[in-house]
């Protein structure tokens, strides 16, 4: 049976009790006073993923009476979104939240901490990162980039996005303007897309002037939240170049040594909670808004067959590629690659065929 999940404050109260039982009277009594600055990648507008770091601040100040408060920003209010990296190892603001694609100009293998396509899936990422070494291969790569990353939640396996036409063959894919990000922005345009990194809050409109046929961001709720709906009507499914998009808070190295060992504790513990926090919130909101999607005049409809095994074949030969000029990414894909394998095997035993049987009992009422 799965171990019960502590509620935010129990569990951060514990994580703290636990550093100041070890500790001197006198150290218990001199915890300092911190004010940090948390750069989100993300508009106000994303709940979910702009909620993540307001719900990390509350948990860390609730757990430290109010002597350690995080000032959150949302993206373009302290930084771009797209330079929460720079801000942080830069020292600009003390942390971030935001995905690891951010850092593929630095190190191509800064990707695989977040997705790759036709990698593992929201549970396979975590347990990855958590059990399955992942934690430690990562830390020497952001280490010398002046990062240090907790892991701040998952999307789960994302949308294939809003588009203007069907895509019915693998051909449809040419010369097609499409918003897409990391490693699946280099698959798709080996495909012969091509593709665009617009920012999130610009996608619609982007769509809507035809600057763009298609664009993915996540999936439902978020896409209804930015009103992707209301400028394309098919709705391609699954996003195959994120089938688990972990999501980190990005810490600076060097204020992370500085912390007190109770703080680090309890900035990992507010962490883990929101960890988990943001998965459930997905998994919990976006059947009802595919359900008003739908009912809005979505068309859903999955990539097809040739489209898939395209994209299979052209991400291998990313990888194969990318392996043979940087050491990290071989290093790492070959971890992550050996870990996927291993999943699936046993997610093919257990966990597939439960869940076929319950969405075939679903359908049969």
């Amino acid at each position: 049976m799965p171990q019960p999940i502590l509620p935010r404050r129990a569990l951060l109260a514990a994580g703290l009790g636990a550093a100041a039982l070890g500790a001197p009277a006198h150290a218990q009594q001199a915890a300092p006073e911190l004010r940090w600055r948390l750069a989100s990648g993300f508009a106000r507008n994303l709940d979910i993923l702009f909620g993540a770091a307001e719900s990390f601040a509350k948990s860390v100040a609730e757990a430290t009476d109010g002597r350690f408060q995080i000032q959150v920003s949302a993206a373009g209010e302290t930084v771009p979104g797209d330079g929460v990296l720079d801000a942080v190892s830069g020292a600009k603001v003390e942390m971030g939240h935001a995905p690891a694609t951010l850092g593929m100009g630095r190190n191509p293998a800064f990707a695989l901490a977040a997705a790759m396509p036709f990698g593992l899936n929201a549970r396979g990422q975590n347990a990855w990162w958590l059990q399955g070494g992942a934690s430690e291969l990562f830390s020497e790569i952001f280490a010398k980039q002046g990062l240090t990353a907790l892991p701040g939640g998952n999307t789960g396996a994302q949308m294939g996005g809003w588009f203007r036409k069907e895509i019915r063959t693998v051909n449809d894919v040419q010369g097609l303007k499409l918003r897409v990000t990391g490693l699946g922005a280099t698959v798709m345009a080996k495909l012969g897309a091509a593709v665009q990194a617009t920012p999130g809050p610009d996608i619609a409109a982007a769509l809507e002037s035809r600057a763009l046929d298609a664009a993915e961001w996540i999936g439902p709720h978020d896409d209804e939240r930015l009103g992707l709906q209301k400028v394309a009507s098919i709705y391609h499914y699954p996003g195959f170049w994120e089938g688990g998009a972990m999501l980190h808070f990005w810490i600076n190295a060097e204020a992370w040594k500085a912390l007190p060992k109770a703080y680090q504790a309890i900035l990992k513990g507010a962490a883990a909670q929101v960890n988990q926090e943001v998965q459930a919130r997905y998994d919990a909101r976006n059947p009802q808004a595919l359900r008003r999607l739908v009912s809005g005049g979505a068309q859903l409809r999955p990539f097809p067959q040739d489209v898939m095994e395209a994209a299979w074949k052209a991400a291998n030969e990313v990888y194969a590629d990318l392996s043979a000029k940087n050491p990290d990414f071989k290093r790492i894909y070959e971890a992550l690659r050996t870990f996927r394998n291993e999943e699936y095997l046993w997610f093919q035993v257990a966990e597939y065929t439960y869940d076929n049987f319950m969405i075939r009992a679903r359908a049969r009422g």
